[in-house]
């Protein structure tokens, strides 16, 4: 399933994505049919692959005329960032095998790991916001995984138990503070510097998350176009070995690092974001999370 969190009329709901225009809401659909369910995405989400089975059976077993009650039109109602402020954003540097090569460094032994707090989280069609003292923004299209399981010390061959899902993530960075400070949390850490959706596409709909395509155009002009093969350590080793260090929890996001085309590294000029350009992340089995750049 794709799975949407969305705001109409100054009301939050959740909905499964049924074709490219419409939604089915969950909870409309569950009072309807007197069949309880997670009255918040974020409840859905903590109630991990359990929770999906029964909203399943739900849209199988409703009549039809139910269903159409529960029905919402995609361009009437507002897409917000999936989860709503997570308890952990954990990032991953050079995971990707063509983006350390393109700086020129080994690929790493370890994880390379930070954090983003959860104010830096806006959703599809949100404004990243330039500060004018940025002069160097980029732009880094992530494969996020959604917890839906707490756990610690997950062992790999255990580690899809414990993914609810996925998402598309730009984790945009102030590459002139992030080098200056020569450490990455400030330069990562704006207001609005971690966008993310449009959806959740469910562990058991993504197909292969090792192998899925990943790309990122600014204002149409194609920058990253890559695959999750390419990836150092995949999502399933990234839920092993963060595990080790952090007590995973449901509605963490972690961002499993970026691909080669990032602006910093483009020869002979780097082609940094500015005011009024668009950037948009697609990632295959997902969609497409599109935001715009403001300076203030």
């Amino acid at each position: 399933m794709k799975l949407v969190r969305y705001a109409s009329n100054h009301t939050e709901s959740y909905a499964v994505q049924i074709s490219e225009a419409q939604l089915l809401d969950v909870p409309i659909l569950s009072k309807a049919s007197k069949q309880p369910q997670p009255s918040t995405f974020n409840e859905l989400i903590s109630k991990g692959e359990r929770g999906l089975k029964p909203i399943e059976d739900l849209i199988r077993n409703s009549p039809e005329k139910q269903r159409k009650k529960a029905i919402v039109e995609l361009n009437r109602v507002k897409i917000l960032a999936p989860v709503a402020s997570p308890p952990k954003i954990i990032c991953l540097g050079l995971n990707y095998r063509d983006h350390a090569a393109e700086q020129g460094k080994p690929p790493p032994d370890e994880p390379v790991i930070f954090m983003k707090p959860r104010t830096t989280v806006i959703g599809p069609d949100e404004s990243i916001v330039k500060p004018a003292f940025v002069n160097e923004l980029d732009y880094e299209a992530e494969l996020a995984v959604v917890i839906g399981k707490a756990g610690k010390n997950i062992a790999g061959e255990d580690a899809k138990n414990h993914i609810f899902g996925f998402t598309c993530f730009n984790d945009v960075s102030a590459r002139d503070i992030q080098f200056k400070d020569k450490q990455w949390t400030r330069g990562k850490s704006f207001d609005t510097f971690a966008p993310m959706g449009p959806c959740i596409t469910t562990a058991d709909q993504i197909g292969d998350p090792t192998n899925l395509w990943i790309r990122t155009k600014v204002n149409g002009e194609l920058r990253q176009n890559s695959s999750t093969c390419n990836m150092v350590f995949n999502v399933y080793q990234i839920v092993n070995e963060l595990s080790r260090v952090m007590t995973l929890e449901p509605c963490d996001v972690i961002a499993t690092g970026t691909p080669a085309g990032v602006a910093f590294a483009m020869k002979p000029t780097p082609k940094f974001l500015s005011s009024g350009d668009v950037v948009e992340i697609e990632i295959e089995n997902v969609g497409i999370l599109r935001n715009n750049v403001v300076g203030t």
